[in-house]
Protein backbone atom coordinates (compact mmCIF):
# COMPACT_ATOMS: atom_id res chain seq x y z
CA UNK A 1 0.00 0.00 0.00
CA UNK A 2 1.20 3.50 -0.81
CA UNK A 3 1.11 6.03 2.03
CA UNK A 4 1.19 9.77 1.31
CA UNK A 5 1.83 12.89 3.35
CA UNK A 6 2.37 16.57 2.64
CA UNK A 7 4.94 18.63 4.52
CA UNK A 8 4.79 22.43 4.61
CA UNK A 9 6.99 24.88 6.48
CA UNK A 10 5.19 26.81 9.20
CA UNK A 11 4.02 30.23 7.92
CA UNK A 12 6.77 32.18 9.69
CA UNK A 13 9.42 29.86 8.17
CA UNK A 14 8.04 29.66 4.62
CA UNK A 15 10.97 31.58 3.10
CA UNK A 16 11.12 29.51 -0.09
CA UNK A 17 7.44 30.13 -0.86
CA UNK A 18 7.68 33.83 -0.07
CA UNK A 19 10.81 34.28 -2.18
CA UNK A 20 9.24 32.45 -5.12
CA UNK A 21 6.11 34.61 -4.87
CA UNK A 22 8.23 37.79 -4.89
CA UNK A 23 10.30 36.51 -7.84
CA UNK A 24 7.20 35.68 -9.89
CA UNK A 25 5.73 39.12 -9.24
CA UNK A 26 8.97 40.89 -10.08
CA UNK A 27 10.44 38.77 -12.90
CA UNK A 28 7.24 37.68 -14.65
CA UNK A 29 5.16 40.74 -13.74
CA UNK A 30 2.30 38.67 -12.30
CA UNK A 31 0.80 41.27 -9.96
CA UNK A 32 -2.40 39.30 -9.31
CA UNK A 33 -0.44 36.57 -7.48
CA UNK A 34 -1.19 37.05 -3.78
CA UNK A 35 0.48 34.11 -2.07
CA UNK A 36 2.16 30.75 -2.67
CA UNK A 37 2.18 27.71 -0.42
CA UNK A 38 4.75 24.96 -1.05
CA UNK A 39 4.51 21.36 0.09
CA UNK A 40 6.92 18.46 -0.17
CA UNK A 41 4.82 15.42 -1.02
CA UNK A 42 6.12 12.02 0.05
CA UNK A 43 4.75 8.71 -1.21
CA UNK A 44 6.10 5.53 0.36
CA UNK A 45 5.49 1.92 -0.65
CA UNK A 46 6.77 -1.37 0.78
CA UNK A 47 6.51 -0.03 4.33
CA UNK A 48 4.37 -0.83 7.36
CA UNK A 49 1.86 1.81 8.53
CA UNK A 50 3.42 2.03 12.01
CA UNK A 51 6.89 2.63 10.54
CA UNK A 52 5.50 5.22 8.11
CA UNK A 53 3.77 7.06 10.96
CA UNK A 54 6.99 7.05 13.00
CA UNK A 55 8.99 8.33 10.02
CA UNK A 56 6.50 11.13 9.46
CA UNK A 57 7.94 12.88 12.52
CA UNK A 58 11.54 11.74 12.18
CA UNK A 59 12.42 11.43 8.47
CA UNK A 60 9.89 13.37 6.41
CA UNK A 61 9.54 16.41 8.66
CA UNK A 62 10.90 18.36 11.58
CA UNK A 63 7.95 18.86 13.97
CA UNK A 64 9.29 22.17 15.30
CA UNK A 65 9.52 23.62 11.75
CA UNK A 66 6.92 21.81 9.65
CA UNK A 67 3.20 21.11 9.39
CA UNK A 68 2.34 17.59 8.23
CA UNK A 69 -1.01 16.70 6.67
CA UNK A 70 -2.56 13.71 4.90
CA UNK A 71 -4.03 15.92 2.19
CA UNK A 72 -4.28 19.47 0.94
CA UNK A 73 -7.39 21.51 1.66
CA UNK A 74 -8.21 23.44 -1.49
CA UNK A 75 -11.64 24.69 -0.46
CA UNK A 76 -10.50 28.27 -1.14
CA UNK A 77 -10.01 27.56 -4.85
CA UNK A 78 -6.24 27.95 -5.19
CA UNK A 79 -4.50 26.69 -8.31
CA UNK A 80 -2.71 23.45 -7.38
CA UNK A 81 -0.07 21.57 -9.35
CA UNK A 82 2.82 19.27 -8.51
CA UNK A 83 6.28 18.81 -9.98
CA UNK A 84 8.31 15.59 -9.82
CA UNK A 85 11.65 14.41 -11.22
CA UNK A 86 11.52 12.75 -14.62
CA UNK A 87 11.76 8.95 -14.59
CA UNK A 88 15.44 8.09 -14.49
CA UNK A 89 16.45 11.37 -12.82
CA UNK A 90 18.04 10.95 -9.41
CA UNK A 91 15.74 12.19 -6.63
CA UNK A 92 17.99 13.14 -3.71
CA UNK A 93 15.10 13.78 -1.33
CA UNK A 94 13.46 10.40 -2.02
CA UNK A 95 16.74 8.50 -1.85
CA UNK A 96 17.73 10.10 1.45
CA UNK A 97 14.31 9.36 2.95
CA UNK A 98 14.46 5.71 1.81
CA UNK A 99 17.96 5.29 3.27
CA UNK A 100 16.91 6.80 6.62
CA UNK A 101 13.85 4.56 6.82
CA UNK A 102 15.99 1.51 6.07
CA UNK A 103 18.42 2.48 8.86
CA UNK A 104 15.55 2.95 11.32
CA UNK A 105 13.81 -0.30 10.39
CA UNK A 106 16.96 -2.38 9.87
CA UNK A 107 14.98 -4.02 7.06
CA UNK A 108 14.27 -3.60 3.38
CA UNK A 109 14.56 -0.19 1.78
CA UNK A 110 11.07 1.14 0.93
CA UNK A 111 10.17 2.79 -2.35
CA UNK A 112 9.84 6.56 -1.90
CA UNK A 113 8.79 9.18 -4.43
CA UNK A 114 8.59 12.89 -3.87
CA UNK A 115 7.02 15.87 -5.54
CA UNK A 116 6.87 19.58 -4.85
CA UNK A 117 3.26 20.80 -4.67
CA UNK A 118 2.46 24.44 -5.44
CA UNK A 119 -0.68 26.26 -4.30
CA UNK A 120 -1.15 29.60 -6.04
CA UNK A 121 -3.54 32.22 -4.67
CA UNK A 122 -4.93 35.20 -6.56
CA UNK A 123 -6.98 35.98 -9.65
CA UNK A 124 -4.65 34.26 -12.10
CA UNK A 125 -5.35 33.89 -15.80
CA UNK A 126 -4.62 30.67 -17.68
CA UNK A 127 -1.71 32.44 -19.37
CA UNK A 128 -0.22 33.48 -16.01
CA UNK A 129 -0.57 29.92 -14.67
CA UNK A 130 1.22 28.63 -17.78
CA UNK A 131 4.00 31.21 -17.25
CA UNK A 132 4.43 30.14 -13.62
CA UNK A 133 4.57 26.45 -14.55
CA UNK A 134 7.15 27.20 -17.23
CA UNK A 135 9.20 29.12 -14.65
CA UNK A 136 9.24 26.35 -12.02
CA UNK A 137 9.34 23.25 -14.25
CA UNK A 138 12.71 22.57 -15.87
CA UNK A 139 11.73 20.06 -18.60
CA UNK A 140 15.25 18.60 -18.68
CA UNK A 141 14.93 17.22 -15.16
CA UNK A 142 11.29 17.34 -14.05
CA UNK A 143 7.68 17.26 -15.18
CA UNK A 144 4.24 18.11 -13.92
CA UNK A 145 3.10 15.30 -11.62
CA UNK A 146 -0.31 13.77 -11.17
CA UNK A 147 -2.21 14.85 -8.08
CA UNK A 148 -3.87 11.43 -7.87
CA UNK A 149 -2.69 8.92 -5.29
CA UNK A 150 -0.59 6.04 -6.64
CA UNK A 151 -1.63 2.40 -6.37
CA UNK A 152 2.03 1.37 -6.44
CA UNK A 153 5.41 3.06 -6.77
CA UNK A 154 6.87 0.22 -8.83
CA UNK A 155 7.72 1.59 -12.28
CA UNK A 156 7.47 -0.67 -15.30
CA UNK A 157 9.11 0.45 -18.52
CA UNK A 158 8.87 -1.06 -21.96
CA UNK A 159 12.35 -2.07 -23.02
CA UNK A 160 12.96 -1.19 -26.66
CA UNK A 161 13.97 -4.11 -28.83
CA UNK A 162 15.35 -1.89 -31.59
CA UNK A 163 17.23 1.40 -31.55
CA UNK A 164 16.63 3.78 -34.43
CA UNK A 165 19.69 4.74 -36.48
CA UNK A 166 19.58 8.36 -37.62
CA UNK A 167 20.85 8.87 -41.15
CA UNK A 168 20.85 11.55 -43.83
CA UNK A 169 21.64 14.52 -41.64
CA UNK A 170 25.17 15.01 -43.07
CA UNK A 171 23.65 16.28 -46.32
CA UNK A 172 21.29 18.82 -44.67
CA UNK A 173 21.82 22.58 -44.60
CA UNK A 174 21.43 24.65 -41.41
CA UNK A 175 17.64 25.01 -41.72
CA UNK A 176 17.30 21.30 -42.51
CA UNK A 177 19.37 20.39 -39.45
CA UNK A 178 17.20 22.53 -37.19
CA UNK A 179 14.07 20.86 -38.58
CA UNK A 180 15.71 17.41 -38.20
CA UNK A 181 16.57 18.09 -34.53
CA UNK A 182 13.02 19.21 -33.73
CA UNK A 183 11.45 16.29 -35.59
CA UNK A 184 13.63 13.73 -33.79
CA UNK A 185 13.50 15.51 -30.41
CA UNK A 186 17.29 15.67 -30.12
CA UNK A 187 18.77 17.27 -27.00
CA UNK A 188 21.49 19.25 -28.77
CA UNK A 189 21.98 22.57 -30.48
CA UNK A 190 23.08 23.36 -34.02
CA UNK A 191 26.77 23.41 -33.11
CA UNK A 192 26.49 19.93 -31.58
CA UNK A 193 24.93 18.35 -34.62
Amino acid sequence: MVYRIFVEKKAELAHEANTLCADLKKLLGIKSLEKIRLFNRYDADNIEKELFDYCTKTVFSEPQLDIVTDGIDNSDGAVVFAVEPLPGQFDQRADSAAQCIQIISQGERPLVRTAKVYMLYGSLTDEEITQIKKYVINPVECREASLEKYDTLVLNYDIPTEVETLTGFNELDEQGLESFMKQKGLAMDLADI
